[in-house]
């Protein structure tokens, strides 16, 4: 079956795969995108980290295609092909210029429905250089640490890197079944946005999908997650104390995400943010002071980071819990969300003219099975953000009583004392 929208197309092949794309015919490239609906939240305990080295696993070689000869044909088409895996999701995407489309496309969908599986051993050690190089950046690992949090033992609150000891001990017989399990057709969405034709792209997609006759694999649901105010610490013998706040935030269908997006805009999103004016242009407490939100299918988060020398660390909270109180009570004033919508509006418009930003759009979008919004409804949405909508939640998620915290830093003690005004007891 077919479907129009006001800018893309999308079609739903009878083996499952979703094709999805917007022609945009004043560039020469392409940005193609493989979408595939599983990802580190999808893992049991003792798989976690499976479906990001499953994710480098689909670089060392497919049924037709080696492991140099991918890197030889993406080079010799002055392109890069790339990946990601996220909590959700995992990706394999590139841009080429649009003569290069069938190539790219024919490596990517052999990578994607069958990979050799070779080269395990070098890439296990790969994927745990990643992990030591992640536990070595505390900038990095701290917002990990606030998942565990926030999330306490539910997957979402699990690292999406994974963890050594799973790492070093997956077989490839692992990696076959879960790769069987969920690289599924119909767990799959195709994105391509740019100069290049539906039909062409449906019919590539034919040629390369699969027939899948396996019986339809029936997940155990994902739980709730046990949300409570945690504290976690990470002793580390570091320059800065790393500090995140955070909590439960919405799932990604909600209404009120434009709501957030400008709230978060108002809090920390950007140079003139009450954070960043606060913490840093004023008081000079802080090079990075930000907040941020992660949407999911039942659920979010949200949370603010913070990094400062030990000497400043309790003046730095002192502040943030002083600019929480105020933004509880008042989110807002007429000139800021008049400031933040425009903000949000801008950064949208402006990400748009990239091509992969529009495939990541259009592929994350349906994977989700979320509607894909024209630009205009999403800026008439954000425009209807009013005053009331951000003091509800704000009220609701940013109340610095109820925010669970990360630090990782040289002295634990230290860090409960400069909790006090979160009211805070490090347990």
């Amino acid at each position: 079956m077919s479907d129009r929208g006001e800018t893309h197309r999308i079609t739903t092949l009878p083996c499952g795969v979703r094709v999805v794309s917007e022609r945009m015919p004043v560039v020469r490239s392409v940005s193609l995108g493989f979408w595939v609906g599983t990802g580190s939240a999808a893992e049991q305990e003792g798989e976690a980290g499976i479906s990001h080295l499953l994710e480098h696993m689909l670089f060392r070689g497919s049924a037709r295609y080696g492991s140099a000869e991918i890197d030889e044909i993406f080079d010799g088409m002055g392109a890069e092909c790339n990946a990601g895996t996220d909590k959700e999701a995992t990706s394999v995407y590139t841009r080429v210029l649009d003569h290069h489309l069938r190539q790219a496309f024919d490596v990517i969908g052999d990578m994607v429905w069958q990979p050799r599986f070779g080269e395990l051993e070098a890439e296990r050690e790969v994927v745990l250089e990643e992990i030591a190089m992640y536990e070595d950046d505390p900038q990095d690992r701290v917002f990990d640490v606030l998942g565990e949090a926030v999330f306490g033992g539910h997957p979402l609150g699990r690292p999406v890197i994974g963890r050594a000891e799973v790492v070093a001990g997956v077989t490839r017989e692992q990696l076959r079944d879960f790769h069987a399990a969920r690289y599924a057709p119909r767990e799959i969405v195709i994105s391509a946005v740019g100069s290049v034709e539906h039909d062409e792209l449906v019919e590539l997609a034919a040629q390369a999908a699969p027939v899948d006759e396996r019986p339809r694999l029936e997940l155990a649901p994902l739980g709730p997650a046990a949300f409570e105010r945690r504290v976690r610490f990470v002793q580390k013998d570091t320059e800065q104390y790393h500090v995140c706040l955070g909590g439960p935030g919405m799932a990604r269908e909600d209404e009120r995400r434009f709501a957030l997006r400008v709230l978060d805009t108002i809090l920390g999103g950007g140079a003139s943010s009450r954070l960043f004016q606060e913490v840093r242009e004023r008081r000079g407490l802080a090079y990075s002071v930000f907040s941020f939100s992660n949407l999911f299918a039942h659920t979010g988060e949200v949370g603010l980071y913070v990094g400062t020398r030990p000497e400043n660390l309790a003046e730095t909270l002192a502040t943030v819990a002083a600019e929480l109180e105020r933004f509880v009570r008042e989110p807002a004033d007429a000139q800021e969300l008049e400031r933040a919508r425009e903000n949000v509006k801008g950064r949208l418009v402006l990400s748009l003219e990239s091509t992969a930003a529009r495939m990541n759009r259009l592929g994350g979008s349906l994977l989700c099975d979320l509607p894909i919004l024209s630009v205009q409804e999403i800026i008439d949405r954000i425009d209807a953000v009013n005053f009331e909508d951000l003091r509800a939640l704000a009220g609701e998620l940013f109340a610095p009583a109820s925010l669970s915290v990360a630090a990782i830093g040289p002295d634990e003690e230290a860090l409960r004392a400069a909790l006090e005004p979160l009211q805070v007891v490090v347990a």
